[in-house]
C-alpha cells in the first residue's frame, strides 16, 4: 500500500483535546507521536485509547486485530525531539502566545523544512504565530472540537503567509478523517467560536445582571431555541477562563463591546471557579471533571412558598393567525374551555378550522387519540366579539405585533373582561408595561410569550413589569404548568431572554457575510457541526423572515443603545429589496415557489 500524505503526524499536547485528535488520526492508519512534558498526560492518554478502542471492538465498530494496530500507531513521549521525523505537527497546548511560540520555536530547529506546523488555537492569531516562525509558509490553524472524535467540524484557518499546498494537504487529511473542513481566513474564534463566544458573553452578562437566573437562561435557550445546552452550562464545559482569553482576543481586534468579557467571568476565573474541571463555575458539580450538577445556594426551591395563584377555569385567546389557534389549542388539549375571539364570527371560525386541521395531523403521526382530538375541538368556542370573553379568567392576546394595535385592545378588554381576569400578551419585543398602561388594572397584565410552533414548543418566557402583581404572576406560572409549558420569568425588556441571546448573533452572522469573512454554507454549516445548532444562522433568518428579524434588531439597537447591535447593513438592504425569505422566496438564498 501507497504511504498515504501526511502520514507521521505529531501531537504536541495530550489534554482531552490532543487526545481525541490522536485517536481520530491512529484509527485513520497515521502513525501519531503523542508528545507531552508531563508524563503522566501521556500515560492518561494511551490509556484513553485503549479504553475507547476496546468499546469499539465490544461493540463491532473494530476487531481485535484493528485495535492491536490502532495502539501500535500510538506511541507517546516528553520530549519535543520526537517531533522530528513528523510529515505534520499539532499543537493542541495552553492558550497562552508565549508557550505556543516557544513549541515552534523549538519545531522550528527540528522538522524538516516540508513539515506543516499547525497550531489547535482558537483565539490566538496564527498569522502572529506564523510571522515568527521560521516557515511562515508551512503554519496554519487546524480548530478541531471538542469531542474531536464526535464532532465533524474542522476549521482550517490560513494566514497571509500561508502555502496553498499545506492549507491543501491538511484539507485532504480532514476529509480523510471523516471530518467537514471549512476553510477560514485568520481572526480571532474564526467562524463558529467567533459568533458562538459573543452569545456566551451576552448570556454571562445577562446573568451577571441577575435579569434571570442561570436555570431559566439556560432552559430559555434550550428550549426555545432547540440548543443543546444552555450558554452557562456550555461556560462551564468550556472553562471559564478559555472563554475569557478568547473573548479578549475577540475584543483586541474588534473593539466590539459586546466582545468585552462580562465582569462575571473574570470574578469566577480569579476565584479559579473555571467550570467542570475544577468542580464550580456558573453551577456546582459533583466533583472536578464531572457533569453532574448539584444544588447550591443559588438553586431555586420548588417548594418555596410564593403568592397563591387564582383559579382558571376558561380561557380567551384573541386573533385569528397562526400563533393565535396554536395557542387555542394548547389550551383546549389540556381541558380548558376556550374562546377563540376574532374581528369577525368568520375569521374565528376559519382560525378554529386550522386548528381542527393541526389535531388531524397529530391524530395521523399518532401524537393523541382521535377522541381527544373531538375533546379539545369541543372546547374551542369561536367568537366574533370580544364581548364572549366576559367570563375568561385569562386572555391572551396574539393579534398584531403593532403596539397601536396592542394598545387599543387592552383598553377594550379592561372594559370587557371581569374583575380579577389576569390579561396577558404574546409579544416578543413590545414594552409589556405599555400594554399594562392601556388599562385599569395593570397588576394584572403580564407577558406570556410562547414559541412558534406554540403546540409543539415547550417553552413560554413569563414577563413580569414593574407594576404586574404577584398574583397575576403565580397564575401563569401555574397554568404554564397545567398546559404542559415550562415557564421562564424575565423582566419587561426588549428580546427578552432568547431573542435578546439570539438576534445579536444572527447579527453578527450577517456582518461575516457582508465583510466576506465566509460564505453563506460554511457559516451555517460551522454552527450546525461545530455548535450543535439544528439550523444554521441563514437558514434560521430565512425562516423566521428578514423583515421580521430586522424589527427585532431594531428593537434591541434602540434598547440597549449599544453600536455593536445596529442592524448589519445587509439585511437591511435585502429588506428593502423585499428578499424576505422562504415566504416572499428569496431571502438570503432562493427558494422554489409552491
Amino acid at each position: 500500500m501507497d504511504r498515504p500524505p501526511l502520514h507521521t503526524i505529531a501531537v504536541v499536547g495530550l489534554g482531552t483535546m490532543g487526545t481525541g485528535i490522536a485517536d481520530i488520526l491512529a484509527r485513520a492508519g497515521r502513525e501519531v507521536i503523542g508528545i507531552d512534558t508531563n508524563e503522566a498526560a501521556a500515560r492518561q492518554a494511551v490509556a484513553a485509547l485503549e479504553s475507547t478502542t476496546a468499546r469499539a471492538v465490544e461493540r463491532e465498530r473494530m476487531t481485535q486485530s484493528e485495535r492491536t494496530d490502532v495502539l501500535a500507531r500510538f506511541r507517546t513521549f516528553t520530549g519535543i525531539e520526537a517531533a522530528a521525523e513528523a510529515d505534520l505537527v499539532i499543537e493542541v497546548v495552553p492558550e497562552d502566545y508565549d508557550t505556543k511560540c516557544q513549541v515552534f520555536a523549538a519545531l522550528d530547529t527540528l522538522v524538516r523544512p516540508e513539515t506543516i506546523l499547525a497550531t489547535g488555537t482558537n483565539a490566538l492569531s496564527v498569522t502572529r504565530l506564523a510571522a515568527d516562525s521560521d516557515r511562515p509558509e508551512r503554519v496554519l490553524g487546524l480548530h478541531f472540537f471538542n469531542p474531536a472524535p464526535a464532532m465533524r467540524l474542522v476549521e482550517v484557518v490560513s494566514s497571509v503567509l500561508t502555502a496553498p499546498r499545506a492549507v491543501a494537504a491538511v484539507t485532504a487529511l480532514a476529509e480523510e478523517l471523516g471530518k467537514d473542513p471549512i476553510a477560514v481566513g485568520d481572526r480571532p474564534g474564526f467562524v463558529a467560536d467567533g459568533l458562538l463566544f459573543g452569545y456566551l458573553n451576552q448570556a454571562a452578562a445577562m446573568y451577571e445582571s441577575r435579569y434571570a437566573t442561570r436555570e431559566d437562561i439556560d432552559s430559555a435557550m434550550r428550549l426555545g431555541c432547540g440548543l443543546p445546552m444552555g450558554p452557562l452550562a456550555l461556560l462551564d464545559l468550556i472553562g471559564v477562563d478559555t472563554a475569557r482569553t478568547v473573548l479578549e482576543a475577540m475584543h483586541a481586534q474588534s473593539r466590539d463591546r459586546l466582545h468585552a468579557p462580562a465582569p462575571v467571568l473574570r470574578q469566577l476565573a480569579d476565584a479559579g471557579l473555571t467550570g467542570r474541571k475544577a468542580g464550580r463555575g456558573f453551577y456546582t458539580y459533583a466533583a472536578s471533571g464531572s457533569a453532574e450538577v448539584v444544588p447550591d445556594a443559588l438553586t431555586p426551591d420548588p417548594a418555596a412558598s410564593g403568592a397563591a395563584g387564582r383559579p382558571v377555569a376558561a380561557v380567551g385567546v384573541v386573533g385569528s393567525g397562526t400563533m393565535a389557534g396554536g395557542i387555542a389549542e394548547v389550551f383546549a388539549k389540556a381541558g380548558f374551555p376556550t374562546v377563540l375571539a376574532a374581528r369577525s364570527e368568520e375569521k374565528a371560525k376559519t382560525a378554529k378550522e386550522r386548528v381542527g386541521a393541526s389535531l388531524d395531523r397529530a391524530v395521523r403521526k399518532g401524537r393523541i387519540a382521535s377522541g381527544d382530538r373531538d375533546t379539545a375541538m369541543g372546547l374551542i368556542t369561536p367568537a366574533g366579539s370580544l364581548d364572549a370573553l366576559e367570563g375568561a379568567d385569562l386572555v391572551v392576546e396574539a393579534v398584531a405585533e403593532d403596539l397601536d394595535v396592542k394598545r387599543a385592545l387592552f383598553r377594550r378588554l379592561d372594559g370587557v373582561c371581569k374583575p380579577g381576569a389576569v390579561l396577558a400578551t404574546t409579544t416578543s419585543s413590545l414594552p409589556v408595561v405599555a400594554c399594562a398602561r392601556a388599562t385599569s388594572r395593570p397588576a394584572d397584565v403580564i407577558g406570556m410569550h410562547f414559541f412558534n410552533p406554540a403546540p409543539a414548543m415547550r417553552l413560554v418566557e413569563v414577563v413580569t413589569t414593574v407594576l404586574t402583581g404577584e398574583e397575576a404572576h403565580a397564575t401563569v406560572r401555574g397554568v404554564c404548568a397545567k398546559v404542559r409549558k415550562h415557564p421562564v420569568d424575565c423582566g419587561d425588556r426588549a428580546g427578552f431572554i432568547v431573542n435578546a441571546l439570539l438576534f445579536p448573533y444572527l447579527n453578527n452572522a450577517v456582518k461575516m457575510v457582508q465583510e466576506h469573512y465566509a460564505s453563506l454554507d460554511d457559516i451555517d454549516a460551522a454552527m450546525k457541526l461545530g455548535g450543535g445548532y439544528p439550523m444554521g444562522p441563514f437558514e434560521l433568518l430565512d425562516v423566521v423572515g428578514l423583515d421580521v428579524s430586522l424589527a427585532i434588531e431594531r428593537v434591541l439597537h434602540e434598547e440597549f443603545r449599544d453600536p455593536g447591535l445596529a442592524p448589519a447593513p445587509l439585511l437591511e438592504h435585502l429588506v428593502s429589496a423585499g428578499c424576505l425569505g422562504r415566504k416572499t422566496g428569496r431571502g438570503f438564498r432562493e427558494y422554489a415557489r409552491r
